[in-house]
C-alpha cells in the first residue's frame, strides 16, 4: 500500500544541530551595538574607579618613590619588609580585635529585628528610624558626642559609673580600652543597618510556619530558635560579609575618636591607619600600597572562605 501526501500539508523536520544558536546569534546581530551602549557607561565606571585603581595600586607596590616623587622599580622589597614589619601585625591583630567585638551586634541585631517585627507592636517605624540614624550619622560627628561620653574627667560614662563607687579610666587614652572603646561605637552604629536587613529577611518568613509551630506547642524561644533563625541565615549571612568588610577599612571612626597625636595610637591602629600614616604622614607611597594590596587580600580571602563556609549553615531552599 502507497501512502499519498497532499502537497498542501507541509512535513515537519526535525532542526539540524546548531540552527537555534543561529538564530539566536542572527537576533543579537539585529539587536546591534544598542546592549554596548546601555552597558557601557556602568563597565567604563567600574573599570575607571574599580578596576584601574587595584591595577595601579598593585604596580606601585613593586615600585619605591623617592621625597619629590618618582617611583623606580624595587621588586618584592616592600612586600619582603611588609612581613617582617611588626607594627603590620598589631595593626592587623586590633583590627581582628575590633572586627570581633562588632561581629557580637549582629545576634543582639537579631534578636532587636525580632522584637521590633512582633506583630502588633506599636511605633515599630519609630524604633526603626531610632536605630538607624546612627548609622547615617557622620562619622566625625558620632565620634565627637563619643569622644564627650568617653572623657575620663566629667564624661558621661564615668560619671555614671562613680554613682556605684567605680573609678572609670581615661577611656580613648589609655592601652587597651581605646580599642574596646572604639568597637563600641562602631557596634552601636552598624547596629541599625543590621536590624533593617535583618527586618526585611524577616518580612519574608511565612506566617504559616509560626502558626503551626504554635499549635504544635512551641514556645516562642522555641520558635525563634527553630524557625526565625534557619530561615533567617541568608540575611545574616549577607550582614555578616558586610559587617567584616566594613570593620576591615576601619579609619574614619579610629581617626576622629582618637585622634591621629594619641599616645595610644600606635598600639591601637587599624590596617587602614596604617596604610594612611605611610602613604601620607611618611610619604612612603610604594610601601603604603604594598599595605593596600595585603588589605586588599586579607578581604578577598575571607570573603571566599565565607561563601565556602556559607553552604553548611545557611539555608538556601
Amino acid at each position: 500500500m502507497t501512502i499519498k501526501l497532499s502537497p498542501s500539508r507541509s512535513v515537519p523536520s526535525i532542526a539540524a544541530p546548531g540552527t537555534r544558536s543561529r538564530r539566536g546569534g542572527a537576533a543579537a546581530r539585529r539587536d546591534g551595538i544598542w546592549p554596548w551602549v546601555f552597558v557601557l557607561p556602568l563597565l567604563a565606571g567600574v573599570g575607571l574607579f574599580y578596576i584601574w585603581p587595584i591595577l595601579q595600586t598593585a604596580y606601585f607596590s613593586f615600585t619605591t618613590w623617592g621625597v619629590f616623587g618618582g617611583a623606580t622599580w624595587s621588586g618584592l622589597n616592600n612586600y619582603l619588609r611588609l612581613l617582617a614589619d611588626p607594627q603590620l601585625y598589631t595593626a592587623l591583630a586590633n583590627t581582628l580585635i575590633y572586627t570581633g567585638i562588632v561581629l557580637l551586634g549582629v545576634p543582639l541585631a537579631v534578636w532587636l529585628a525580632s522584637l521590633i517585627n512582633t506583630p502588633g507592636l506599636r511605633f515599630a517605624s519609630f524604633y526603626r528610624v531610632l536605630f538607624f540614624l546612627p548609622y547615617v550619622a557622620m562619622p566625625t560627628a558620632v565620634a565627637l558626642v563619643w569622644r564627650i561620653i568617653f572623657n575620663g574627667d566629667f564624661g558621661i560614662l564615668n560619671h555614671a559609673l562613680s554613682i556605684f563607687g567605680i573609678r572609670g579610666p581615661f577611656w580613648i587614652s589609655t592601652p587597651g580600652f581605646a580599642l574596646v572603646a572604639v568597637a563600641v561605637v562602631g557596634l552601636w552604629s552598624s547596629l541599625g543597618f543590621a536590624m533593617i536587613i535583618l527586618g526585611a529577611g524577616l518580612k519574608n518568613i511565612p506566617p504559616e510556619l509560626y502558626e503551626a509551630s504554635e499549635l504544635d506547642g512551641a514556645s516562642r524561644a522555641r520558635q525563634f530558635r527553630s524557625v526565625t533563625v534557619p530561615l533567617l541565615t541568608p540575611s545574616i549571612f549577607f550582614v555578616l560579609i558586610i559587617t567584616i568588610i566594613s570593620s576591615f577599612q576601619l579609619f574614619d571612626l579610629l581617626y576622629a575618636l582618637l585622634g591621629s597625636k594619641n599616645p595610644v595610637m600606635p598600639k591601637t591602629m587599624s590596617l587602614v591607619f596604617y596604610f594612611y600614616s605611610q602613604g601620607f604622614v611618611s610619604n612612603d607611597k610604594g610601601y603604603a600600597a604594598a599595605i593596600a594590596m595585603f588589605i586588599f587580600l586579607l578581604i578577598g580571602i575571607v570573603t571566599v572562605w565565607q561563601f565556602r563556609l556559607q553552604r553548611r549553615w545557611v539555608n538556601n531552599d
